[in-house]
């Protein structure tokens, strides 16, 4: 073990201290780097700020595969040192990279022909389309960086150790920043890319902490069993790593298809209302941080519980850090909900951006306390090897209900741009509502009477 502490004996609060603020911190300044090349493309023009805003979604694809590579990684070598089979777990780390390689393939092969057409959905001019272009053709094409950063990151982050990314993510948001302003406007032999820029700073900041990451995973313990031979590609561990990560690859992918589906109906109100949301969408994810630390915390704690049958435990972890992310964010809704001007004003000065920003804004503050339910809920059915519930999960929240209310509030009801916030409002809490009430089934009678469920 990389840590100090052990996740299947110490107490819950003190590992969700130990594990999430290290998450949390690292979460930290990827928002802000996030949030630096956002401040950067409004400093290239309001229409660069559309561009990265209308990428997201399909840059989001990148994300999401990673995050379902993430994820599986860290359930399978997880359970693996639950169980007390280090060698298996070391199987696992040269299988998972070998999964990465492949799908990042697939990956770039789509990002670079789709783009075109998904960016017309959205509303995009031809030149709008160009500029987009000129961003998300680099970023795919430093897909197979991502993904084997993420691999990484989940085999450390199954063995406690949230830090190692947290140091990874703090360095690249300083080298962002000396990196952005090179690339976009040049200086010396370097020549001015403009919103290119962005993206070759992101790619030189991936690759360089991918390799700090893969010498972090060549020194832990359980690389004392990895050999070369690991890496020749195996069906009994692939065939695992592909069924726990490919449905929370479209879990995942469906927050991209529902970002696309809002940006589809905001894109009626014109471009300085995408750039107002896709400002406003930084900020939120400042707010987000903690939520999203907790889960990489449950992920890691409760896949190493679950591998060692500790079932009252994952009980005891869910409530807790559920009480803690839904007490933070009613607390970060208040300083979102009165602050939401500002916030926006940070990265534009367009007062029409500025307006649109900040009603969503606010309608997102009334969200905020029922997010930790998804959140949260997702990285426990991922820990017990029950990744679908997460995919079900998500097409109920993102797309299906999401997609049928706005248009039957925009296009039937004649709805306004705050209608479509206010809609999502009502949306993620019927949906949070129901599936508490179904976590509670989940965790108080699933694991007493069927635990054969939970075998491959």
């Amino acid at each position: 073990m990389s840590t100090s502490y052990k996740l299947t004996k110490d107490p819950i609060w003190f590992l969700l201290r130990k594990v999430t603020i290290p998450a949390s911190v690292g979460s930290l300044f990827q928002t802000f780097y996030n949030l630096v090349d956002t401040w950067f493309a409004g400093k290239i023009s309001a229409e660069a700020i559309s561009a990265i805003a209308k990428s997201f979604p399909i840059y989001f694809t990148i994300i999401a595969v990673g995050v379902g590579i993430g994820a599986a990684t860290n359930a399978m070598i997880g359970n693996s040192i639950g169980e007390k089979k280090e060698r298996v777990a070391s199987m696992y780390i040269a299988q998972s990279l070998i999964f990465a390689l492949v799908i990042s393939l697939l990956v770039t092969i789509f990002g670079l022909n789709a783009s075109n057409f998904l960016l017309g959905v959205m509303g995009s001019d031809t030149a709008g389309i160009a500029l987009t272009r000129k961003y998300l053709d680099i970023i795919f094409y430093g897909t197979f960086i991502v993904l084997i950063q993420i691999s990484l990151n989940g085999t450390l982050n199954a063995q406690g150790d949230t830090k190692s990314y947290r140091n990874v993510l703090i360095f690249s948001f300083f080298l962002n920043i000396f990196l952005n302003p090179l690339f976009i406007w040049g200086y010396g032999i370097v020549p001015a890319f403009g919103i290119a820029g962005l993206a070759i700073a992101t790619v030189i900041s991936q690759l360089i902490g991918t390799i700090y990451l893969a010498y972090k995973v060549n020194n832990c313990k359980i690389r004392e069993y990895l050999k070369l031979v690991c890496f020749i590609p195996k069906f009994e561990y692939l065939n695992p790593l592909t069924r726990q990560s490919v449905p929370v690859m479209f879990s995942m992918l469906f927050i991209g298809v529902g970002i696309f589906n809002i940006l589809y109906f905001i894109g009626q109100f014109g471009d300085l209302a995408t750039a107002g949301y896709g400002a406003a969408l930084r900020v939120e994810q400042v707010f987000l941080l903690p939520v999203i630390g907790l889960n990489t915390a449950v992920l890691s704690i409760g896949g190493q519980n679950f591998g060692a049958k500790a079932y009252n435990r994952i009980r005891e972890l869910y409530t807790k850090a559920l009480f803690f992310g839904s007490s933070f964010m009613a607390v970060a809704g208040i300083i979102l909900f009165f602050g939401a001007e500002f916030f926006v004003s940070l990265f534009t000065d367009n007062q029409e951006a500025i307006k649109h920003g900040a009603i969503y804004l606010k309608v997102a503050a009334l969200i905020g306390p029922i997010y930790p339910a998804f959140f949260i809920t997702t990285a426990v059915f991922q820990a017990v090897k029950k990744p679908l519930y997460s995919l079900y999960l998500s097409i109920m929240r993102l797309t299906a209900f999401p997609f049928l209310s706005l248009w039957y509030v925009i296009n039937i009801r004649g709805g306004d741009y705050e209608d479509i916030f206010y809609t999502i409002m009502v949306t993620n809490w019927l949906m949070g509502i129901a599936l508490l009430i179904f976590i509670g089934y989940f965790l108080n009678n699933v694991f007493k009477q069927n635990k054969a469920l939970f075998s491959y």
